[in-house]
């Protein structure tokens, strides 16, 4: 599975690596965000609201909607004005009133790596 390429338990949502649908059920949407936010954004830095929608738009013409999602799931933070998006980390989620519901694992994890994104291997 190459970074960009869905696990196989989301593949079903992807045609040509284009996503052609956004599962309704919780935790398949869950794990697609994921998914996204993981093999989209580096977390080493910011993006306006357009490299945003250009890296969305890869996958997905519908960028407001997925970039909602992805906020809403706290995968990505932005800034109170709206100017700057990150990929959320481990310690963004540890900051007091940040954590969402159902964390992936519910434990504190790397703090450089996203809720539910794999560290790649050391070099």
């Amino acid at each position: 599975m190459s970074a960009h390429e869905p696990p196989a338990t989301l593949a079903a949502f992807f045609t040509d690596g284009r996503l052609t649908s956004v599962p309704r059920k919780p935790a398949r949407r869950a794990a697609l965000l994921q998914h996204l936010a993981c093999s989209l954004f580096d977390p080493e830095r910011p993006y306006t609201e357009r490299e945003v929608n250009e890296a969305l738009l890869a996958v997905h013409s519908d960028t407001s909607m997925l970039r909602r999602y992805l906020v809403e799931a706290h995968l990505l933070t932005r800034t109170r004005d709206g100017s700057s998006y990150r990929r959320a980390t481990t310690a963004d989620l540890e900051a007091p009133g940040n954590a969402p519901e159902g964390t992936p694992d519910g434990t504190p994890g790397d703090t450089a790596t996203a809720p539910g994104c794999v560290q790649p291997p050391a070099a």
